[in-house]
């Protein structure tokens, strides 16, 4: 198995987008399935290039520090969790949205859609 490069804080799974070998499926499926889809959740992006999931802490909300985010996805709308760990076109959607916007987004606001 290959070794995966994130970071664990807390609960909170990261991926750090400065180690150009962190940001592999495998890292972001672990992130997705790493929340839960209890609560709404955000893909956030720290200025140091910390990508995370915020939970409860979403929309406009507690920006300061970040590069950019995601727009935030409802509870129970199965953008997190387990289940949208395990589809692939999900994983490789939120993948490329990291890839596209780091370490330039155009915007502080990213729609993946």
């Amino acid at each position: 198995m290959p070794h995966l490069h994130f970071l664990k804080v807390g609960q909170a799974m990261q991926i750090d987008l400065n180690d150009p070998e962190a940001l592999t499926l495998a890292a972001v499926r672990q992130l997705l399935a790493s929340a839960s889809d209890d609560a709404h959740t955000q893909l956030r992006v720290t200025k140091a290039g910390i990508a995370y999931i915020s939970s409860g802490v979403v929309g406009g909300v507690d920006i300061d520090g970040l590069l950019f985010r995601l727009e935030t996805w409802a509870a129970g709308s199965g953008y997190v969790g387990k289940v949208a760990a395990s589809d692939e076109v999900w994983v490789m959607q939120i993948s490329n949205a990291l890839k596209d916007n780091w370490p330039n987004p155009p915007f502080d606001y990213i729609d993946v859609y």
